[in-house]
Order: structure tokens, then C-alpha cells, then sequence
């Protein structure tokens, strides 16, 4: 099993990402509100969700690359 050590910021980034992401695509099926801003909502939730996940992911994803060259290295 790989670890990998994160900050409680970072921690706190991933699940905002994650919720937003929740909140947009519950927003896209839901039937609570009117169709045009339910859709403006969600797909704005939607894309910040993706669109912050992916520079995190590519952050958490580079330093556990880092960690095992380091320790392949010592």
C-alpha cells in the first residue's frame, strides 16, 4: 500500500472539490427547481469541481512520484 502524506488545507481542497462536484451533478438530476437555473447551477458546480480536482490530483499524484524517487534513491 502506497502512503502519502497530506496537509489539512490540502485534505480540506479535495473534499470542497468533491462536494462541489456532488452538488452539481445532484443539481443536474434533481427536479427541485426550475430547469434553466437548476442547469446554470450545476454545470457551474460541475466544472469547478472537475476543473479544481484535476490540478490537486495532479499535485498529490507528483509528490508521491517524488517520494518514491527519493526513496528509491537513499
Amino acid at each position: 500500500m502506497r502512503e502519502t502524506n497530506l496537509t489539512l488545507p490540502e485534505i480540506i481542497l479535495i473534499a470542497g472539490t468533491r462536494v462541489a462536484l456532488g452538488v452539481g451533478v445532484g443539481l443536474l438530476i434533481s427536479e427541485k427547481m426550475d430547469r434553466s437555473s437548476r442547469r446554470a447551477a450545476g454545470v457551474a458546480l460541475f466544472a469547478v469541481g472537475v476543473m479544481t480536482t484535476i490540478p490537486l490530483a495532479m499535485r498529490v499524484l507528483g509528490s508521491r512520484c517524488e517520494d518514491e524517487a527519493e526513496a528509491a534513491s537513499a
